[in-house]
């Protein structure tokens, strides 16, 4: 069905407003991720490890303008295809220009440049799992492919039309299934295809401590507009809910990440508040505007010790190497972020109603997601493995990959600047002191 022409009287100012601030915060996330990421590798990859993300930028907008955002949104039918993909009706976001997103007040502009920047992030998390050691040129590949073939349909299921996901009756507010537990569990399973990095030196911690605090804070605000701006309207206090329960479950995680940290090894630091913090953001993301500011501190809570245990498990068992614990955080939080939206929601969930029936829901949800992306990534990634070289050289790997694939440091060379004549010198030291 075409969209309706867009006209002064069916526009809301106000949603539009925050809206389109919504996606200037949530785009500025994506730098916030390469400055998180940047800072936690070796300095001789923090340059390759940020482009990584950055380069989603690109990738990913031209994706999603071909065909992502019509798989995702296009109306194909409540059955058949219709539950799983949409359609080709908004590809090069045909129907969307001077017309209206249905009845929402929003341009479908708008709309549409909202649902890109969750797409942007969304592949770029998933380099967390495979820095240090996957060639650029295949990872930017494997990108354009993830997007479509992955990130696409899944938002269909849970956010499309007739998707069958939302339909059954799951929560996701903004994107704990489509976006972290999609990008956590893909990054977890292309990773092992991928293999571990061959030399590991855990024992020197961050190369840029700053750094990561500097992508910690801009993630935070950043996810006011991810979450704030997917009520897609200011005048029912959805809104104004989602931007309180984001502060309140982030703040209530990066401090019992940090109690973790003091009782399980010594020390609290700015790392742990940073990740910690993350950690909430992203176990708060399905439930923001389903669950009251109270309830948040409990999502938090519990989130992060959920968190915490993940990324220690999974540094201890070494089964795949997760370099920056893209599961541990975004996979696993978004699993728990689910289950705790079937707990916590105001409507229909367990507190409330005393029925099971939504976490049911939620389960089946995020376990579905699980699959999907599990399956869907180990399918794009195994292929490109018979077809492409993934991994980068052994000695580009030992001696870095920022000098060898992009030909930049991180640490500016020594400088031979051209010297000065000896006269100039002798006449620049004869020269008197002026008095006043």
């Amino acid at each position: 069905m075409a969209n309706p022409a867009l006209t002064e009287d069916a526009v809301s100012p106000g949603a539009v407003a925050w809206v389109l601030t919504s996606t200037a915060f949530v785009f500025l996330m994506t730098a916030g991720l390469g400055f998180f990421y940047g800072g936690l590798v070796r300095d001789t990859n923090i340059i390759n490890t940020m482009m990584m993300s950055v380069v989603s930028m690109g990738i990913v907008t031209l994706t999603w303008v071909v065909f992502g955002f019509s798989w995702a949104f296009g109306d194909n039918g409540s059955t058949g295809f219709g539950m799983f993909v949409g359609n080709f009706d908004y590809s090069l976001w045909m129907d969307l220009d001077m017309k209206m997103w249905g009845d929402s007040g929003l341009p479908a502009l708008v709309f549409a440049a909202f649902q890109m920047t969750f797409a942007i992030i969304s592949s770029a998390i998933i380099s967390g799992s495979l820095v240090e050691r996957m060639r650029f040129s295949a990872y930017c590949i494997m990108l354009a492919l993830w997007s479509l073939l992955i990130y696409a349909p899944l938002c269909h299921w849970v956010w499309g039309p007739g998707g069958w996901i939302g339909e059954m009756g799951a929560l996701d507010f903004a994107g704990g299934t489509v976006v972290h537990i999609s990008s956590g569990v893909s990054g977890l399973v292309a990773g092992g295809i991928l293999g571990p990095r061959r030399h590991v030196e855990k024992d020197l911690g961050p190369a840029n401590v700053p750094f990561v605090i500097l992508g910690g804070c801009l993630l935070w605000f950043g996810w006011l507009g991810f979450n704030g701006g997917s009520a897609l309207s200011v005048t029912d206090g959805v809104a104004a809910r989602a931007v309180a329960t984001t502060f309140v479950a982030s703040a209530s995680s990066m401090l019992t990440w940090l109690a973790l940290e003091r009782i399980l090894k010594g020390k609290s630091t700015s790392v742990g508040a940073s990740v910690g913090a993350v950690a909430g953001l992203v176990c708060i993301t399905p439930a923001a505007g389903f669950v009251t500011p109270g309830w948040s501190i409990a999502i938090g809570a519990l989130g992060a010790p959920w968190c915490f245990a993940t990324v220690e498990l999974m540094n201890k068992i070494n089964l795949v190497d997760d370099t920056l614990d893209a599961f541990g955080l975004h996979g696993s939080g978004g699993i728990a972020g689910a289950i705790l939206t079937g707990i916590f929601a105001v409507e229909d969930g367990l507190i409330y109603s005393g029925s099971f029936l939504l976490l049911g829901k939620q389960i089946a949800g995020a376990l579905a997601g699980v699959a999907f992306s599990a399956v869907g990534t180990a399918i794009i990634v195994g292929v490109m493995k018979l077809l492409l070289k993934l991994r980068i050289p052994e000695e580009h790997e030992v001696g870095g990959v920022d000098q060898h694939t992009h030909g930049e440091s991180y640490h500016s060379p020594v400088k031979q600047y051209p010297k000065a004549k000896s006269s100039d010198v002798s006449e620049s030291t004869e020269q008197p002191f002026e008095t006043v």
